[in-house]
């Protein structure tokens, strides 16, 4: 049987990764994959995450099976994140959560739910977007379709474009935005723009799917949702996907989030059911460490706060990087300017 297989060409960023590492340089720098480090060229551990672990070891729960949606408190907090500590659909039952397998489980969870439950049958992505967005969705069986994203002239966001692009999905469509932090052009469409989108997502009954891979690293925890909450203002049903690697530090507990916002709790009941069939064909339930972990950060006042100064650290030592290497390029006599790395936000520039 196996004897017909043929050899499947590398991922372009893992394989770049491991060119890197075979690379005997010893001053190499890896600028392909998003994994946040510090001065010393390592991925820390958050002081917060460690006293959560802490707590996590010294409780010792059962390793019984988690439900097939996650820990009810962990669905909680993602949506506290997402929608804000005052928005009633948090606990109202309008808001599921599925913890998925990081934010790549997420999306894949979406895509299926999409295709297979709501009846989607194309996305629009961004040109250029992450790299494996569209083979996701394609396995998962959506029709993928670029709409335009970035100038490269100005180095910024073609939003006429953008929207001349998006305008051709309707009902039965999905379209993919990125919350923050665009990946991977660094390049976020400004708060106006934001609600010229979610009116165009109003209008034309296409459904929002948010990656939303990045919270705090653009302008704050609470800034970054701020398009998600502008389209739950609307009453605009949508799809979000967290993922709570980069700012926890929880790289490989693959800890992330899919999270359907509807108008009413009928719907949204209903959509819970349908998720928990999707999941359980898919992976069954999740995995427990890693979000016992978020649990014991964002349910601890205490462990909050000093989180969320840690994610105020990170964010501004990548906009300390992003400065310094614009600054070294010009003492290096580079005549190009290279000033808007300075402007785009997160962990890429494009």
């Amino acid at each position: 049987m196996f004897e017909t297989l043929q050899l499947a060409p590398p991922d372009p960023i893992l394989g770049l990764t491991d060119q890197f590492k075979k690379d005997p340089n010893p001053n190499k720098i890896n600028l392909g994959v998003g994994v946040y480090q510090g001065e010393d060229g390592k991925t820390a551990t958050l002081a917060s995450v460690r006293r959560a672990e802490a707590l996590v070891l010294e409780q010792a729960a059962p390793k019984t099976y988690l439900p097939i949606e996650g820990s009810p408190d962990y669905g909680k907090h993602v949506r506290t994140l997402l929608l804000g500590a005052q928005d009633v659909r948090v606990s109202d039952g309008r808001a599921i959560t599925a913890q998925t397998p990081g934010g790549t489980g997420a999306l894949r969870v979406a895509g299926d739910l999409a295709r297979t439950k709501v009846g989607i049958k194309r996305i629009f992505v961004s040109d250029p977007t992450w790299a494996n967005h569209q083979a996701i969705f394609q396995a998962a069986g959506l029709e993928v379709v670029t709409y335009p994203y970035y100038d490269a002239a100005t180095h910024g966001l073609a939003f006429d474009k953008m929207l001349a692009g998006i305008a051709q999905a309707g009902k039965g469509d999905a379209v993919l935005l990125h919350t923050c932090c665009h990946n991977p052009s660094g390049v976020d469409p400004s708060t106006a723009q934001w609600e010229v989108i979610a009116q165009a997502a109003k209008e034309q009954g296409f459904l929002p799917l948010f990656d939303f891979a990045y919270q705090g690293f653009g302008e704050g925890i609470e800034a970054d949702a701020a398009p998600v909450r502008e389209f739950a203002a609307r009453d605009i049903e949508m799809i979000v996907c967290s993922s709570f690697s980069k700012n926890f530090g929880l790289y490989n507990e693959r800890v992330g989030a899919v999270s359907l916002i509807a108008n009413d709790l009928d719907a949204a009941t209903k959509a819970l059911s349908q998720l928990r069939v999707t999941v359980r064909s898919n992976y069954s339930n999740p995995s427990a460490y890693g979000a016992a972990v978020v649990n014991a950060v964002l349910g601890n006042p205490e462990l909050n706060a000093q989180w969320r100064n840690e994610v105020d650290a990170m964010r501004a030592r990548i906009a300390k990087m992003r400065t310094l290497f614009v600054e070294g390029l010009k003492a290096k006599g580079v005549k190009q300017d290279f000033s808007f790395i300075v402007h785009q936000k997160g962990m890429f520039s494009f």
